[in-house]
This record gives C-alpha cells, sequence and structure tokens, in this order.
C-alpha cells in the first residue's frame, strides 16, 4: 500500500477559509468534534454585554451541554476567559444540565494547557486541536481531544420548551427498527391509556394526550437500541422488576425521577410486558 503525505495548511492564514467556515462545518455535523452523540442547540447565541458563544452544543440524551469557542490560530488568554465566561452563564441560566466549556483552537500550546489544567476538576473544561488537511477533493478536519474533562452527573430532557421535530427525524438519528420498537410500545400504551400519541422533539419522543405532553414514558431511539425512559421513584420493588426481566440499565437519573432502559430488538418481545407494567404504574402515579 502507497503511503501519501498529507498536507497541514493553517485555517489562520487561509484567503478563503475562516472560523466562520469551520463554525459552520461543526454546526452542520457536531459530532465530528469527538465528544459523542451531540446536536446543535444553538449558534452565535448572544450573551448581553458579553459577546456571542459560538456554538451551543447538547447531548442528544438531553444529559449534558457544551459550551463551544472556535480559535484558529493559537489559544490566548482572552480565548479562556471567554470560554469560562460563557461556561459560567450558561450553567447559572440552566442549572439542570451539566455544562462543559470547550476549546477549539488549531494550535493549543502548552504554556495553555498548563493553564487550563489548573481549572480542570473545578471548572469542567475540555481542550480539542483541529488540523485542516488538503487533499485533492477539498479540505478535511481532524480533531484531536487533547484535554478532557471529568465526567460529573447526569441531569437530563428538555428545557421549557421542547423543540418540535417530526418522525422522519427519528428514523436519521435512529434507524427503522428502533423507531418501530417504539411504536410497539406504544402500541401497548394504548391499551390501558387510548388517546396517548407521540410527541417528536429534538431530544426524545415524548407522549401527549389530546394535545397536552404527559411524558411519564419517553423514548430515544439510537442505532443499536432503543432507550426508555419511565418516571417511577427508585426503589428495591422497582429495582427487583427489572431486574427479573433482565433488562439493561443505565444510571438512574435523579434529576428527573426516571429508570433508564435500554432494549434491544432481539429482546424487545421477551421483556414487553415488564416495560408495560412498569410505564402502568408510572401512568396511574404520574398521568
Amino acid at each position: 500500500m502507497k503511503h501519501v503525505p498529507l498536507k497541514t495548511i493553517k485555517l489562520k492564514n487561509h484567503p478563503e477559509l475562516n472560523e466562520r467556515w469551520l463554525q459552520d462545518i461543526i454546526a452542520d455535523d457536531p459530532s465530528i468534534i469527538g465528544i459523542g452523540d451531540v446536536i446543535l442547540k444553538d449558534k452565535e447565541r448572544i450573551h448581553h454585554h458579553a459577546g456571542r458563544l459560538d456554538l451551543l452544543l447538547q447531548d442528544a440524551d438531553g444529559i449534558d451541554r457544551y459550551e463551544v469557542e472556535i480559535q484558529l490560530g493559537a489559544t490566548d488568554e482572552s480565548h479562556i476567559i471567554r470560554s469560562i465566561e460563557y461556561w459560567d452563564i450558561e450553567r447559572k441560566r440552566y442549572p439542570q444540565y451539566n455544562h462543559t466549556a470547550v476549546i477549539i483552537a488549531e494550535d493549543i500550546t502548552s504554556r495553555f494547557l498548563n493553564v487550563i489544567s489548573l481549572f480542570n476538576g473545578s471548572i469542567p473544561l475540555m481542550a480539542i486541536q483541529v488540523s485542516a488537511i488538503q487533499t485533492a477533493e477539498g479540505v478535511g478536519l481532524h480533531f484531536t481531544k487533547v484535554l478532557d474533562v471529568q465526567q460529573l452527573g447526569l441531569v437530563d430532557e428538555d428545557e421549557e420548551v421542547a423543540e418540535i421535530t417530526d418522525r422522519d427525524y427519528w428514523l436519521k438519528r435512529g434507524t427503522p427498527k428502533t423507531v418501530e420498537m417504539a411504536d410497539k410500545i406504544l402500541s401497548n400504551i394504548i391499551e390501558f391509556d387510548p388517546d396517548a400519541e407521540f410527541n417528536y422533539n429534538k431530544f426524545y419522543i415524548g407522549l401527549k394526550f389530546n394535545g397536552r405532553s404527559k411524558n411519564y414514558s419517553i423514548f430515544r431511539p439510537k442505532k443499536n437500541f432503543l432507550g426508555v425512559a419511565i418516571k417511577l421513584p427508585q426503589t428495591e420493588e422497582n429495582d427487583e422488576i427489572i431486574n427479573q426481566a433482565e433488562i439493561t440499565t443505565l444510571d438512574y437519573d435523579n434529576a428527573r425521577g426516571n429508570y433508564r432502559l435500554k432494549i434491544n430488538e432481539r429482546e424487545l418481545d421477551k421483556k414487553l410486558e415488564t416495560i408495560k407494567q412498569l410505564i402502568f404504574n408510572a401512568k396511574e402515579k404520574f398521568g
């Protein structure tokens, strides 16, 4: 196999490609920066008396938010200060989320990496270095996480107003199979709650009844499984029901009071009765 040398270019000095170009590329596909399954929440977000936040990203499960600042060339003092300032504004405004400041730059120098490291732990801060590579077809981007942040607790789902989407959106976010799994559970919910419908939002599929949201259970179709959150208190009895059915769970969401189940296609039919019973119990308690 022939080795092909890669030509790295500096965006800071490029006559056509600039910071806005890089921002738009990331906004179109935030997953390219390598921090997980994230969705664009806002771009050029105005902070009065503090400027504009380049990008606000949110975990696809609605658990974490990332305040992203982009800089061409090397990091500098103002870049770090802005990143921390935007992070502080957002965490105070929306304390129900976990917030992480993210710095993306072409050159994260050892000096500033040392400075940033001093904050890591007290201020959740992540540093990502971006390289632009010239190819025959165009310019490719490579992102390297050079400083990670210690993961904190979990917070879940939506803000005051959920951003409405549709079924097609979730067919792309997940797969037709995982969306069909959610359909099958809904058909069972309708047996005890006949007016139930899906309410498609950007970060989850909720439930609505005669146009009103009643999210005693919500669904997140993924590529390889269906996430199901059920609003029930964490008790030994509920734990035992889930354990007896051998259902895979994620960490219990204390902020929202949800059990978080992870269901794959092979096991849905076998475990459907247990899932139905848990959702019925949630409906009786919170519906």
